[in-house]
């Protein structure tokens, strides 16, 4: 249910938390982006360090200059991947194809992008050498934001947007220098709303201890909504 009034149980939101990149044209109350933001401050993080940080833009002047920022490498980031992963070929030049509908809703979101309701950066403040667990101490605590918007009504979506501007967005919020952009989520009332998840049966993720062979019990529970394995 989207009604900001019903709070989904955990579970619930499990099964349909999906990406939200359509929004209504309204704000989220500062109370709701308190209860919202509060759980990303509960999630784990690697020797409970808690190295990670958010910034949230809503409708202030700085607040619209990086929106305008980020939607610049949305644009590019998403002109590149339309090309390079092939969606106007193949099922893309089918009208209403998955291919299609997923190409239509990332140029809408692109295009819009400037107007999302709510922009937050995840920042991880580096107390070590780049490594490859270190996402460990950001991204669970992303993750909680994305719950604890379905808990409340809304929606958002994780992007890499800010890849492309990094270097403009260090420079005109003045991080320190050990500030790593972990990833852009974009929030608000979806127009549509969420799941359930389609996704793939989980006896084709979840192995038991051979490789490639789904576990006796990995079996996705009544009325779930699954798509083919890729």
């Amino acid at each position: 249910m989207s009604d900001a009034s019903h709070e989904v149980t955990l579970s619930e939101g499990l099964a349909t938390t999906r990406s939200i990149r359509r929004y209504l044209p309204e704000p989220i109350p500062e109370d709701v982006l308190r209860d919202i933001l509060f759980g990303a401050t509960r999630a784990p993080s690697g020797s409970n360090r808690q190295p990670f940080r958010f910034m949230v833009f809503t409708d202030t002047e700085k607040s619209k200059q990086v929106k305008a920022l980020i939607a610049q490498g949305a644009q590019t980031l998403w002109n590149f991947k339309r090309a390079n992963d092939g969606y106007d070929a193949g099922s893309g030049s089918e009208e209403n194809s998955p291919k299609t509908r997923m190409a239509n809703t990332m140029e809408n979101y692109v295009e819009n992008f400037a107007e999302v309701p709510v922009l937050v950066l995840a920042i991880l403040l580096r107390y070590r050498d780049p490594n490859p667990m270190e996402g460990a101490s950001v991204y669970p605590a992303c993750q909680n934001v994305l719950l604890a918007a379905r808990a409340k009504g809304y929606g958002g979506v994780l992007t890499g947007f800010h890849g492309y501007v990094t270097k403009e967005l260090h420079e005109l919020l003045q991080f320190p220098e050990n500030a790593f952009i972990a990833a852009t989520i974009t929030l608000g009332k979806p127009a549509g709303s969420h799941g359930p998840v389609r996704r793939v049966p989980m006896n084709q993720l979840v192995y038991g201890d051979t490789w490639g062979e789904g576990a006796s019990w990995a079996i996705d529970p009544d009325g779930t909504a699954v798509m083919k394995g890729r």
